[in-house]
């Protein structure tokens, strides 16, 4: 009888040996989010930017500098203001932790009842809600991350402030300089990317394409839906940003 090598392997990760490893290693922080943010708006700043010097008519070399400046100055912004507001939410996490220590200190019997009141609304009743009650409130740090995920809806742990920051930098510079590639081309070969624009939309659309069918693997969707929902997304705030390359062009004439 044939075997299910995806069966196989759920079985061997919940062998009592791998989920005493999986939980002392902790939950898996995701940095997905900030991957897709930076690529998306990466690519959209930079078409935007490509859309409105070449709607301009500007040399290709205008194009090229204002592309990269924006690709470092917009990259690095995102990234640091990722930075900060992930980093605010650590802190945020980290006060919350200090305040339920707090009124435990000075509340104990008024936290006691909270726990009563919250394993209560899940059902626990009689003396299996006395134990509860005991079990939680006898360790203090247990009692606090109960409070912490029970009353405030709080995560125990978020993801690294700098590892988001590096994600949607990177993201956001090596998908945001796809646009741009056209241009290069154009530079080195005139005649063979004699139309860099049109080549940079439709790169910028495969891009976005892409994107979206990498996050499918992530996120167990199909690839071509995540793809070609990305596309749309993304495609609207080009188009967008070429509108706008449009009417500056307009200004300049």
């Amino acid at each position: 009888m044939p075997t299910d090598p995806f069966h196989d392997q759920h079985l061997e990760e919940h062998t009592p040996e791998q989920i005493r490893d999986r939980l002392d290693a902790g939950p898996a922080q995701a940095y997905l989010r900030d991957f897709v943010y930076g690529a998306v708006d990466g690519t959209v700043t930079t078409f935007a930017v490509v859309s409105g010097v070449a709607g301009a008519g500007l040399s290709t070399g205008v194009v090229i500098i204002l592309g990269l400046a924006n690709l470092l100055g917009d990259g690095f912004s995102m990234a640091a203001g990722n930075y900060l507001g992930t980093r605010a939410e650590e802190q945020l996490r980290d006060k919350a932790r200090r305040r339920e220590e707090d009124h435990i200190d000075r509340y104990p019997e008024g936290e006691r009842e909270e726990v009563r009141q919250i394993y209560a609304r899940k059902g626990v009743t009689g003396n299996d809600l006395d134990r509860m009650v005991h079990i939680v409130t006898s360790d203090r740090k247990r009692w606090v991350d109960t409070m912490l995920t029970e009353e405030l809806g709080m995560a125990l742990h978020g993801p690294s402030p700098m590892r988001a920051a590096v994600a949607t930098f990177l993201a956001f510079f090596f998908i945001g300089l796809l646009p741009l590639l056209s241009f290069l081309g154009h530079l080195a070969d005139p005649v063979t990317f004699a139309h860099p624009f049109r080549w940079s939309a439709v790169i910028t659309g495969l891009a976005f394409f892409g994107v979206g069918a990498a996050k499918a693997r992530f996120v167990h969707q199909r690839w071509f839906t995540a793809g070609f929902e990305t596309l749309a997304i993304g495609g609207a705030a080009a188009t967008l940003a070429y509108l706008a390359g449009l009417a500056l062009g307009g200004i300049m004439d």
